[in-house]
């Protein structure tokens, strides 16, 4: 796979080497099978804002119990991330994206209609729900999430709780206090990773785009939830060397900000689970120097006519493809 989205630009030294590892892993078409070449993105969420992270009517936040660190296995109280809550938001993020930059495309919702055509649905999977001879395929997701903890322990220094009241229209008064809101303090980091596989360059550089575009997570989102996603890593290979809760344990007693995000801690951590992954040889893990490199080479990619037609043209392919498969499934062409 070339990387040819920076058309007439010039290596720098030491170019090449980033070039070939991700080359090495990236698909020339999306194919219905999936195979073992993986991408996996190393971030540091960290809240901006007040941010509301739960899913239960008890309007808590979600926690977990886990050890301290890798080396002490006293039990700390950990906010927990949702993976659910991280994908729904970029998927989100990622077609809206689509729907600014190719207006008139077949309009896809989540949860109510997804269109099965579009890059997202491509890359995020997707569930044909209609009914009848006409039904197609499902699609299966070609990214992965993993639920991402705080690297402090939620009290006393991630949680806040703040009570809220209703103001009369009529007499502007503030009246009784309508209940309270538990809440992630601004600062609050979080370690994740985004984990892709089989996917071509166009879906990386989208992937990329999009986590370092979306900026709303959790509940509420309309008066907070804002959170900035550093990427600090990011290894290749045939299989994943790293989970969100390692790397935590890892680098628990490290407070990053936008400042001093640990990029240097995070190589390190990635190139000790490389020693024991299946095929050392096979992984690589981007150095300082390579992950910037790469971070400009996105950044630079200019979102154009052509960009989005060669997006919708790979999904229109993957369609045909899934659809042979389809046919030979079905009475009178092999399937029973």
């Amino acid at each position: 796979m070339n990387l040819n989205y920076l058309a007439g630009s010039e290596k720098t030294k030491g170019d090449s080497k980033w070039r070939a590892a991700l080359a090495a892993v990236l698909e020339e078409k999306v194919a219905p099978l999936i195979g073992r070449k993986t991408i996996q993105i190393v971030l540091i969420r960290e809240a901006q804002d007040y941010t509301v992270l739960r899913t239960e009517e008890t309007r808590e936040i979600n926690t977990v119990w886990t050890p301290k660190t890798s080396e002490d296995s006293t039990p700390i109280e950990r906010a927990a991330f949702l993976a659910t809550k991280q994908k729904a938001a970029e998927s989100r993020e990622l077609e809206s994206m689509l729907r600014s930059w190719a207006p008139g495309r077949p309009e896809c919702y989540l949860k109510s209609q997804l269109c099965m055509k579009c890059p997202r649905c491509i890359l995020f999977g997707a569930t044909d729900v209609s009914k009848g001879t006409d039904k197609g395929a499902n699609i299966k997701h070609r990214i992965a999430y993993g639920t991402a903890f705080s690297l402090e322990a939620i009290d006393p220094g991630l949680r806040e709780v703040h009570t809220f009241n209703g103001v009369s229209g009529a007499t502007q008064l503030t009246g009784q206090t309508l209940g309270e809101r538990e809440s992630i303090r601004p600062g609050s980091p979080f370690v994740s990773v985004v984990t892709l596989r089989s996917v071509t360059e166009i879906e990386l550089i989208l992937t990329v785009k999009v986590l370092l575009a979306c900026t709303r997570y959790g509940a509420e989102t309309r008066v907070g939830g804002i959170v900035r996603n550093h990427i600090v890593g990011i290894s290749t290979g045939y299989e994943e060397i790293a989970s969100p809760l390692e790397l935590t344990l890892r680098l628990a007693g490290t407070k990053p900000d936008s400042a001093t995000v640990p990029r240097d801690r995070v190589l390190e951590i990635l190139n000790d689970f490389k020693k024991r992954s299946s095929m050392p040889d096979r992984v690589h893990v981007f150095d300082e120097a390579e992950l910037q490199a790469l971070l400009s080479y996105v950044q630079a990619v200019e979102i154009n006519d052509a960009f989005v037609n060669a997006a919708f043209k790979a999904a229109e392919d993957f369609q045909k493809h899934q659809a042979t498969y389809l046919k030979k499934e079905k009475p009178g062409k092999g399937g029973k």
